[in-house]
């Protein structure tokens, strides 16, 4: 009996969070109407150059794997103790996080560069 209670407490749980979320989202809306403002205005603005940064993240994050699985190799071989294998997460982890922000870097230069382009 004790084991039923927790996935039902979950998902009462779960389906009043979205309840509650949709609910208020509605007389958040209703309020901006009754105030004559739009309630669509501002929400969904473009972003020129979103696909750019993604696409530039993940590339960072590939080289960033391909870069730390050579550097794992090189260090430790292909035989790894348990010990070993400890230690490589966070090589792992420091190469995704070293070039996935490159990744970003690069986005801003290129992004600051046509902006800069276009003001001219």
């Amino acid at each position: 009996m004790e084991g039923i209670l927790v996935p039902i407490s979950l998902f009462l749980g779960a389906f009043a969070m979205v309840f509650g979320i949709r609910y208020l989202s509605n007389k958040e809306k209703m309020a901006m109407i009754e105030r004559g403002l739009n309630p669509g205005v501002g929400k969904s603005a473009p972003k020129p150059y979103l696909s750019l940064k993604f696409g530039l993240l993940l590339v960072g994050l590939g080289i960033g794997l391909l870069v730390a699985l050579f550097t794992v190799r090189a260090l430790f071989g292909s035989d790894m103790t348990h010990t070993e294998q400890g230690q490589v997460v966070p090589i792992y982890f420091g190469f995704i996080g070293i070039f996935g922000g490159l990744g970003l870097i690069i986005s801003f230069l290129i992004e600051k560069k046509a902006i800069e382009k276009d003001k001219f």
